[in-house]
């Protein structure tokens, strides 16, 4: 963790290609999840408005907001951390001094041992299992995963195709526990929860 915020265990992925509505899905969160906001095709003020939506739902529910981009915006506009693509790793330094919570991607033997020696307090590794958001990416699978997460040396979080249950079953098998993010399984739970709400309404 860092001094000023802890390093959730479930993660939300933002992804402009969800029909989902992202504060909607933050709202249904469990408390003390987390969310990496990327929407890098929105305009500048209104990924910022977006940013202090999920900011206002962090502060009732208990969530880490990480802002996929530059640790200068994410600072400046609030954010608990920055999430830093791999190339732009060159500026973890300076999200370590800003005082960021810093993750970033991992996706091969390269970029585990780059992120090894910038030091984020997380690392999504990805793909794991198949899944809907990268469909021609060939997933890692859990022999390859692990061997990344030790390179990595950072708190290793699950992507692609994670369910609650996929993250129990690998923390089972690796000994260790491993966060876990996720896309449409959120979507999927939000959907769910509202079919829910809809039976057991009562008609005035």
């Amino acid at each position: 963790m860092t001094g000023r915020h802890p390093l959730p265990n479930a993660w939300l992925f933002s992804d402009e290609r969800i029909a989902a509505d992202i504060a909607k899905l933050a709202a249904s969160l469990p408390p003390g999840s987390g969310i990496v906001l990327r929407h890098d095709s929105l305009p500048q003020g209104a990924r910022w408005r977006l940013l202090r939506s999920l900011m206002r739902f962090a502060r009732v529910r208990g969530l880490t907001v990480v802002l996929a981009g530059s640790p200068a915006t994410a600072r400046r506009w609030g954010a608990h951390g920055v999430h830093l693509r791999q190339h732009d790793i060159k500026r973890a330094g300076q999200a370590h001094r800003l005082g960021l919570l810093l993750t970033m991607p991992v996706h091969d033997a390269r970029e585990a041992r780059r992120a090894r020696r910038t030091g984020p307090h997380g690392v999504f590794i990805s793909p794991l299992h198949p899944t809907r958001s990268h469909p021609d990416a060939a997933a890692l699978g859990r022999a390859a995963w692990l061997r990344l997460a030790r390179l990595s040396c950072a708190q290793p979080i699950a992507l692609g195709g994670m369910t609650a249950a996929r993250a129990r079953a690998l923390t089972r098998a690796s000994g260790r526990k491993s966060g876990w993010a996720a896309i449409d399984a959120w979507e999927k739970q939000a959907t769910k929860r509202r079919s829910r709400q809809k039976r057991n309404a009562v008609p005035i």
